[in-house]
């Protein structure tokens, strides 16, 4: 098992981020210690859609451009320096689906090029992807447009989990984009509630919602490494906590002092 420092430093300037969705398991525990290092320039892609996470990066200027769906807070609002920062133009932003990024992440775990998929035909989400490819289906006898939408491969996948074992196998349970996000990645780094002793995948209980070792680089135990978002089977999301980051980082001055503190309360 690592800490969150040796986490951290496999990360470098430049690479491709991969964060998981709100309630998938966000390593929250991450966020300083990825600041602090000093990395900047990284390209998130959001699994499918981004938030507290992905605000505070962006915020700390760590980022150079999203791809995303929707980044937002939920209940307690959009994103502040998510937004600001689109306003400022001070990052790059590739408008997806969600259907599109799972589909790109599944070229990159087959090891194909592309991947083709419908539903974007027509959109204005297509229009503005010049890396998205419109081809007619060689196999069909009529025109038949169809979108071909690149491999996403990240450099790093960082998501939080309820247990891994000693063995570095990690259980995810039902959140498959987890599993998506690493069988993608080049390197997958997790925090974890607990770490038992038993191998998850001896048990058939957990087997089946047990990620591999070979699919994960590092582990960390971290208590409570969601937080303020919840996770399941652990603790819920603590909302007025949102609240209160969505109100303070509405500023940059605001965001400084909010970070300054933050996981004191957790």
């Amino acid at each position: 098992m690592e800490d969150l420092q040796s986490l951290a430093r496999l990360v470098e300037s430049g690479m491709r981020l991969a964060l998981p969705v709100d309630y998938a398991g966000v390593s929250m525990a991450m966020v300083h210690p990825l600041i602090e290092r000093g990395i900047s320039d990284l390209d998130v892609v959001c699994v499918p859609t981004g938030g507290l996470q992905v605000d505070m990066l962006v915020g700390a200027g760590v980022v150079r451009s999203v791809e995303t769906s929707a980044i937002s807070l939920g209940e307690a609002g959009g994103a502040p320096c998510f937004n600001r920062a689109v306003k400022e133009g001070s990052i790059l932003v590739r408008d997806a689906t969600c259907p599109a990024i799972h589909t790109g992440l599944l070229a990159a775990q087959k090891g194909v090029p592309f991947m083709p998929m419908r539903g974007l035909i027509g959109s204005d989400v297509l229009r503005y992807r010049q890396d998205w490819k419109t081809i007619d289906n060689p196999f069909a006898e009529a025109s038949d447009p169809i979108v071909l939408i690149p491999a996403i491969r990240p450099d790093v996948a960082i998501f939080h989990v309820p247990m891994a074992d000693r063995h570095g196998n990690v259980w995810i349970g039902r959140r498959r984009e987890l599993a998506a996000m690493a069988y993608a990645s080049a390197v997958t780094l997790v925090t974890a509630e607990r770490i038992v002793d038993k191998k998850l995948l001896s048990d058939e209980v957990t087997a089946t919602g047990t990620l591999p070792s070979l699919y994960v680089t590092a582990v960390a135990q971290v208590t409570r490494g969601a937080w303020p978002y919840g996770l399941w089977g652990e603790y819920s999301a603590d909302t007025q906590e949102l609240m209160r980051y969505a109100r303070e980082a509405r500023t940059a001055q605001g965001f400084s002092a909010y970070m300054a503190g933050f996981g004191e309360a957790a």
